[in-house]
């Protein structure tokens, strides 16, 4: 069913939750507005959304290595407070990421990491497979954003990759649940990636990316 934008900011102006993620719970749920704040509540994204302006100066370094020996990964997970930095779930949380990335090989930890012209290059290269296939023009831009959405954001944004190992679920909305259990500000720092052979480790190295809502 269609959303009206009035609905989303008023869902928005109550849970401080996205936009998108206010919009996609009210598809979810019909345009059921309290069960959309519920649905948001349960993934963490009102909850990670209001520690957004929390500093996660704490945290700990997780490592992975992958079975053979031939791909290790390293992250650095930010909290708030170094309790929390020995807590059991944020420390399976940590372990996740380093797995998932050891997996998945992502090239950005988020969309704010990626230049304008690798995306402008990307709308193109879709865009060109869209009239390749005689779309209809005016279809093209929700074409283009759709494939794009999967086959890159999905696939080379850490955020945004679904999750080895929690089905239907983004990164992104792992750490927004661990966020809403824990009650302090998640942050992936950076990670790196090295495999046997390669000359150089993928890195990501800018500051943070947070489970807070200003990242998807």
């Amino acid at each position: 069913m269609a959303i009206d934008a009035q609905t989303v900011k008023k869902l928005r102006d109550e849970t401080g939750a996205p936009m998108m993620a206010c919009k996609r719970a009210l598809e979810e749920t019909n345009g059921d507005f309290e069960k959309a704040r519920d649905l948001l509540r349960k993934r963490g994204e009102a909850t990670a959304a209001k520690r957004q302006d929390r500093q996660a100066s704490e945290g700990i370094i997780e490592t992975y290595i992958h079975t053979g020996r031939q791909i290790a990964v390293m992250l650095e997970l930010g909290c708030e407070t170094p309790f929390v930095a020995k807590n059991e779930q944020f420390q399976e949380l940590a372990h996740k990421l380093a797995m998932h990335i050891a997996w998945t090989n992502p090239e950005y930890l988020k969309r704010e990491d990626i230049s304008p012209d690798v995306l402008e290059r990307e709308r193109e290269i879709h865009e060109v497979w869209a009239r390749q296939q005689n779309k209809p023009e005016a279809a093209l831009p929700k074409i283009v954003e759709g494939r794009m959405e999967k086959l890159f954001f999905g696939e080379k944004v850490l955020l945004d990759q679904p999750s080895i190992q929690d089905e239907g679920k983004t990164i992104k909305q792992l750490v927004n649940e661990t966020v809403a259990i824990i009650g302090e500000k998640i942050e992936i720092k950076r990670f790196v990636r090295w495999r046997v052979g390669e000359t150089e480790a993928k890195e990501e190295t800018e500051e943070s990316a947070s489970g807070n809502g200003t990242t998807g």
